[in-house]
């Protein structure tokens, strides 16, 4: 017996799955032989695997095809004798072993939502404090499909910034207040029941049925005052004008309704803000005086606050960008380095100079070059113009006291740069360098008598025969001072009477020295346990005279 299941009309079926039911109808079963000891309808998959088996016509159209989501379903009537395998939920048709017969099928598709096709943009506004709004962006909805239509505006991350629900209100959105960014407009189809579409959600977890169209992207760029070239400068502060030149702007990316220049000091504090690149070129950095300016090119919005000489760059407020800056530094004069010395006289009337001193001038710069002696409260005693002239001044004529030489770099205009004048008056552009010393201290003449060598037996040694030569002595205070051979000070008797007076045996063995002492008001370190080396001030020792004790 030949077995024919006979053929199926009606159809083919098209269903959007949108959480509706879709069931099919109208379907017929003709040239249906009645062969065969069972009949039944199939239902499968594009791929033929079974999905369901419904006995009878009815059966078919009861079935939900909204359930089975997007694709193809196909249905089948079929015949068969007892005997046939395979036929259940989960198998497949090709894998079907007994006496059948299929007949053809009807087709049912089961399409997705379709939320149509955007055109327009892609935008690209300034956050720049004016509203920014989209337009020309349409829909192309022939196939369009669902219950319900709104517009989505999400993030660059699918966060759900606004769901304004038609293009008109899609084209009243300000873009400007979302700030920088890019942002994404789709317009969306769904069912009843739809989860997660609220502001604030992500567009990654809506729940239900629905279809997203593509996007149109909004960029939403900051400011930008483009970028200088030029520099660094570098200025003398010396009274000569300097300006700077050839700075230029690159503005190819440049946006913003208002545009200047700022010069700020280096701690972005605002000296002076000239409209265009050419009152720029027109600033004289030298009365600035000595330190570094920054120029920056700047593009703001309306409403920018704190933009004024004597505020900060830190402290504005609105909308603005900066470019990077060009550094202007404007350096003082330069008066070299100084070395040599300290040097140590002996006001003696005897000629003392200097020797040694060179001058490092590998920075120096001004006009004009000299020296100046000083004494400690920098009083002018002289201005050599040279080293040499330097080296030929007698110190020694000068008396007891201390002279400071310095090298000095100025520029015309300079006053109080005489003898008699203070170096702390100087007026005008200027510089010091380093200073030496130079000591003049005092004389405490020859002493002369001993040595003197004594045995430690309990018995007291005293010296005597001393004699002082004070012809050319000089300083305001004197003493006597006893040392042992290290400069240790171990005695400061007073008088040549009190020298001869001290009991050496009563030292135990050793050496000491006996010296006579001239100096002035200010002398520190002289007391017993210090060392004659660490005396500051000024002052002179005699030669010494030995005392030997064994």
């Amino acid at each position: 017996m030949v077995l024919d299941a006979g053929t199926l009309a009606g159809g083919p079926f098209s269903f959007v799955v949108d959480g509706v039911p879709d069931m099919v109808s109208g379907i017929t079963l003709n040239n249906f032989s009645g062969t065969g000891d069972v009949q039944s309808f199939v239902i499968t998959d594009d791929a033929r695997n079974i999905l369901g088996l419904p006995p009878s016509l009815e059966a078919v159209e009861g079935v939900d095809f909204d359930g089975a989501g997007v694709g193809d379903c196909y249905i089948y009537h079929i015949t068969h004798q007892e005997g046939l395998t395979g036929l259940a939920m989960g198998e497949n048709l090709d894998a079907l072993s007994g006496e059948f017969d299929l007949s053809n099928f009807i087709m049912v598709a089961r399409g997705a939502l379709n939320a149509g096709t955007l055109s327009g943009g892609p935008y690209e506004f300034v956050v720049d404090g004016l509203p920014d709004m989209v337009s020309e962006i349409s829909l192309e909805d022939s196939n369009l499909t669902g219950a319900n239509q709104t517009y989505v505006i999400t993030d660059d991350s699918r966060n759900i910034l606004g769901i304004p629900p038609t293009l008109e209100a899609v084209m009243g959105v300000d873009f400007d207040g979302a700030g920088v960014g890019s942002c994404y407009i789709y317009h969306l189809t769904y069912s009843t029941g739809l989860g997660g579409l609220e502001a604030g959600g992500n567009l990654d977890n809506l729940t239900g049925q629905f279809g997203l169209s593509n996007f149109v992207e909004v960029d939403r760029v900051g400011l930008n005052a483009g970028s200088l070239t030029g520099g660094p400068y570098n200025f003398l502060v010396d009274g000569n004008p300097d300006m700077v030149s050839m700075i230029a702007l690159d503005d190819s990316d440049l946006n913003g309704a208002n545009q200047t220049y700022v010069i700020t000091d280096d701690n972005k504090n605002i000296l002076g803000i000239p409209p265009t690149l050419e009152a720029v070129m027109g600033v004289d950095f030298d009365g600035a005086g000595v330190g570094a300016c920054y120029i920056y090119h700047l593009t703001y919005s309306t409403d920018l606050g704190g933009l004024e000489s004597g505020e900060n760059l830190d402290d504005l407020t609105g909308l603005h960008a900066l470019s990077n800056f060009v550094v202007v530094n404007r350096n003082g004069l330069n008066a070299g380095s100084l070395t040599g010395g300290p040097f140590m006289f002996s006001v003696d009337g005897t000629p003392d100079m200097v020797s040694g001193i060179s001058l490092d001038n590998t920075d120096i710069t001004g006009s004009n070059q000299g020296y100046i002696i000083t004494d400690e409260d920098l009083n002018i005693l002289g201005l050599p113009p040279t080293l040499d002239a330097v080296e030929g001044v007698d110190f020694d004529g000068a008396g007891i006291g201390l002279c400071l030489i310095w090298h000095i770099s100025y520029e015309d205009g300079i006053t109080g740069l005489e003898a008699g004048e203070n170096a702390a008056d100087l007026d005008g552009f200027f510089a010091l360098s380093n200073s030496i010393r130079v000591y003049r201290n005092p004389n405490a003449g020859t002493i002369s008598g001993g040595p003197f060598t004594f045995d430690v037996d309990g018995t007291p040694d005293m010296v005597s025969g001393i004699s002082l030569d004070a012809t050319n002595a000089t300083g305001t205070n004197r003493t006597w001072v006893i040392t042992d051979d290290q400069g240790n000070i171990l005695g400061l008797p007073p008088t040549l009477m009190d020298v001869e007076g001290v009991d050496f045996d009563a030292a135990g063995p050793g050496v000491c020295l006996i010296w006579y002492m001239r100096y002035e008001d200010g002398l520190t370190g002289l007391a017993m346990g210090n060392n004659v080396d660490d005396l500051e001030g000024l002052y002179g020792l005699s030669n010494s005279i030995t005392v030997t004790r064994n």
